[in-house]
C-alpha cells in the first residue's frame, strides 16, 4: 500500500502505464486508488488491466492499495504521479493548536462579496483581514468546531460563511465553505533530539499531531535535559516525558513500541525495549502522568556491542480519544492487537536521542568491579 501526500493546497495526480498481472474481472489481482485514506476515503478506481487512467484527488492525499492472492507471477504495474495545485481562492492549514483558513479578497470581490460579511458560525471568532486576505486561526476546541472520529482520522471541521451584504432583497446565494483538519491513523513523525527537542510536522489538509519526548534528570520530572547528545554512565537510570501538543483535551498519548539502535536512520542492529505495550526489557516502567497528554518511562541506559556509544530510540505511540477504552491506549500489553472499529487514533513514529555512554566508563556508573 501507497501513501501519497503532497504539500498542503495541492492534489495528487497519477497516471498508470503499465498494467501487466493475472486477467479476470479485478478479483484475484487488482489496484485500488482511493481519495485520501483507504479506510474512509471515496474508491475512486480499481483496475486489473486494460485503460490507463488518470486520478486527481480531491484533497492533498491518496492511496494505491496492490491486493494479489499471489497465485501467479506477472510484471505487475507502473504508475507516476505528481502534484497539482489547487485553486488559490481558499487555503487550509492543519497546524497543532489550529486550523489556518484563508480566504482571497480578489475572490470575494470576483464574486460580489464583501470581506465584512465573512464570519464563522460562532461570530465572537473574528477574523483578521488584510489587504489580500481574510485569515481565521480556528482553534481544535474552540469557535463551533466540531469534531468526530472514523476509522482512519480524527477530524475537525468548522464553517466558514459568506453571505450577501444586501438589506431588504438579495439575488446571490450564501456561500459555506466547509473545512476540514482530518488527523491521520498511522501517521510517521520524526522527532530529532537536538537543541530545543523540535518536532518536524508537515502541515497539510490532512494533518498530523504534535508530539516530542523530553529527556528529565530525576523520576520528579521537574529538570528537563537540554545538553545534547545528553552524556550519561552505563546502568544510569534515563527517564522520559512524551507530550503531546493540542489544544483538544479529550485526546490520551500511549506508548506503544520503543526499539533502540546506535543510527537514527537504520533499526539494524536493534533492541526492544518495549513492544505492543509490553516490556522486553527489564529496567523498562513507566511512571504516572498527571496529564492526558503526557506518559511517562525509564530505562537503564546501555550501549550497543563493538564501542558505538551513541543511542537513538525509535517509538511507536498512540493518541487516542480520551475515555475510549476499546481504543489501543487502554488496552495496555496486547501481542496481537487488533482495533475497534469504532475507535479512532493515530500511530505516531518519534526518534529520539542520541545519549552517549561517556568514555572510560565501559565498568558501568553504578557497579564496582571485583579485584
Amino acid at each position: 500500500m501507497w501513501e501519497i501526500q503532497v504539500e498542503s493546497n495541492f492534489r495528487v495526480a497519477i497516471t498508470f502505464r503499465d498494467i501487466a498481472m493475472q486477467s479476470g474481472r479485478c478479483q484475484d489481482d487488482y489496484i485500488e486508488v482511493y481519495d485520501g485514506p483507504p479506510h474512509s476515503s471515496p474508491l475512486l478506481g480499481r483496475l486489473c488491466s486494460g485503460s490507463f487512467p488518470t486520478y486527481i484527488s480531491s484533497s492533498n492525499m491518496m492511496t494505491v492499495h496492490f491486493h494479489s492472492d499471489s497465485t501467479y507471477t506477472f510484471r505487475g504495474f507502473q504508475a507516476h504521479y505528481s502534484s497539482v495545485p489547487a485553486d488559490d481562492n481558499t487555503t487550509l492549514l492543519c497546524l497543532p493548536d489550529y486550523m489556518h483558513a484563508v480566504v482571497s479578497r480578489d475572490y470575494l470581490q470576483s464574486q460580489g462579496y464583501s470581506a465584512e460579511t465573512v464570519t464563522l458560525n460562532d461570530r465572537g471568532c473574528e477574523p483578521t483581514v488584510t489587504s489580500r486576505e481574510v485569515i481565521f486561526n480556528i482553534p481544535y476546541n474552540g469557535c463551533g468546531t466540531t469534531r468526530e472520529e472514523n476509522n482512519d482520522t480524527i477530524n475537525y471541521s468548522n464553517v466558514i460563511k459568506i453571505t450577501s451584504a444586501e438589506h431588504i432583497i438579495k439575488r446571490k446565494k450564501d456561500i459555506h465553505l466547509h473545512i476540514t483538519c482530518k488527523m491521520l491513523e498511522n501517521t510517521w513523525v520524526h522527532v530529532t533530539y537536538v537543541a530545543e527537542d523540535t518536532v518536524d510536522i508537515h502541515e497539510n489538509q490532512f494533518g498530523r499531531y504534535d508530539v516530542n519526548i523530553n529527556f528529565y534528570d530525576s523520576p520528579s520530572f521537574s529538570h528537563e535535559v537540554h545538553n545534547f547528545p545528553y552524556d550519561v554512565d552505563l546502568n544510569q537510570i534515563l527517564y522520559f516525558q512524551v507530550n503531546l501538543n493540542s489544544s483538544d483535551p479529550n485526546l490520551v498519548v500511549f506508548v506503544d513500541t520503543c526499539v533502540a539502535s546506535p543510527d537514527p536512520g537504520n533499526i539494524n542492529p536493534a533492541y526492544d525495549l518495549i513492544r505492543n505495550g509490553c516490556p522486553r526489557d527489564s529496567s523498562y516502567s513507566t511512571y504516572y502522568s498527571p496529564y492526558s497528554h503526557s506518559a511517562r518511562f525509564k530505562f537503564s541506559a546501555f550501549e550497543f556491542i563493538g564501542r558505538r556509544r551513541l543511542v537513538y530510540l525509535q517509538c511507536e505511540l498512540a493518541v487516542c480519544r480520551l475515555g475510549d477504552y476499546s481504543s489501543r491506549c487502554y488496552r495496555g500489553c496486547s501481542r496481537r492487537f487488533q482495533r475497534d472499529a469504532s475507535s479512532a487514533e493515530e500511530k505516531v513514529n518519534v526518534v529520539v536521542g542520541p545519549f552517549k555512554l561517556r568514555e572510560g566508563d565501559d565498568q558501568g556508573g553504578k557497579t564496582d568491579e571485583a579485584e
